[in-house]
């Protein structure tokens, strides 16, 4: 079975990140880390996944959360989906949300461990990429809502 952890390299995901990679050592699941990069250069600088002065490259951010994957949980799988909006009714998070669970269904995720900027909010504010993700009956899910104190500042 696979562990999936979408990982936005926000203090949230990295704690989900490091929660699940327990439970998959515990379980003797796979695990899976999922960067989706959606193909908005403000989404990237928001994220701090560019510097300021940088320009929008997908390498550049894919190797960079890469490197932050393996540092947190060296033996977890990383994918990375690039995904451009077509539709021009749907915003970022839906477009984030539904690639999750669609990688979630493709991978027969067993459980999902969430750990998002807005999912440590409330279960599900208006933008909340975890409380849609949630919404999926095919998996448990598991949502950080607090950092641990080593990814706190991040």
């Amino acid at each position: 079975m696979t562990i999936l952890v979408p990982y936005d390299g926000s203090g949230l995901s990295k704690t989900a990140l490091s929660r699940a990679q327990t439970f998959a050592e515990y379980t003797d699941d796979d695990l899976l880390a999922l960067v989706v990069i959606p193909d908005e250069p403000g989404y990237a600088h928001r994220h701090a996944w560019l510097e300021p002065e940088d320009t929008f490259d997908v390498g550049v951010i894919e190797r960079k959360l890469t490197q932050e994957i393996r540092d947190v949980a060296p033996d977890a799988d990383v994918r990375a989906e690039f995904v451009e909006n077509t539709e021009p009714t749907a915003d970022t998070t839906t477009v984030v949300v539904r690639t999750i669970k669609e990688v979630a269904a493709e991978v027969a995720a067993r459980v999902v461990f969430v750990g998002s900027q807005n999912a440590g909010k409330v279960t599900r504010p208006l933008a909340s990429i975890g409380g849609t993700v949630a919404d999926d009956a095919r998996y448990d899910v598991h949502i950080v809502r607090h950092p641990d104190p080593e990814f706190a500042s991040d």
